[in-house]
């Protein structure tokens, strides 16, 4: 890629890590190398069955599953931190390395927002990337400091949603 630019992907809708992975699809099939790493996210999803076995991806993510971050005690809250952190510093090494030309940051927002990966590192990492290096940030609320890096900002809304009415995410179509 030429000119690599950041994407955030935001709001209380559903559809911010389904919108990054389409803008992997399109990259992957133009040859590009994708990155997905996912923060405060462990269970197994579709597309990672779909993702993992695909040439040209990486894969990064949490081997433990912490669950929600207001049910976490402070002993799993700590260890979120050194794993998201490691997920964020292996990610700049594999992105300096010029191996990658998109990389999804999926959560990073929420993980940013709850300091669940260290701030600093993560300003960091976007201003120091590769100038070639397309980035997509997922989450809601972006911090006004994250929103200073974006060239695009698209803000998914619920409008209604089936969870409302008590019905949980189900295989094929939330997971």
């Amino acid at each position: 890629m030429q000119l690599g630019l950041v994407h955030i992907y935001c709001g209380d809708g559903k559809g911010k890590t389904t919108a990054a992975l389409g803008l992997a699809l399109r990259a992957l099939g133009h040859g590009y190398k994708v990155l997905l790493v996912q923060f405060l996210k462990s269970q197994d999803t579709g597309e990672l069955k779909v993702f993992d076995s695909i040439a040209n991806t990486k894969v990064l993510r949490s081997r433990e599953k912490f669950g929600f971050t207001f049910q976490m005690t402070e002993e799993q809250k700590k260890r979120c931190i050194i794993e998201h952190n490691k997920l964020l510093e292996k990610a700049r090494e594999i992105c300096s390395l010029d191996q990658i030309d998109l990389i999804i940051l999926d959560e990073i927002i929420s993980a940013y927002n709850y300091n669940l990966v260290n701030r600093a590192e993560t300003i960091k990492f976007l201003k120091e990337k590769p100038k070639n290096l397309e980035v997509v940030l997922t989450g809601r609320d972006p911090a006004a400091e994250l929103l200073q890096f974006a060239d695009y900002i698209s803000e998914i809304k619920k409008i209604k949603h089936p969870f409302d009415r008590g019905i949980t995410a189900r295989t094929g179509v939330e997971k």
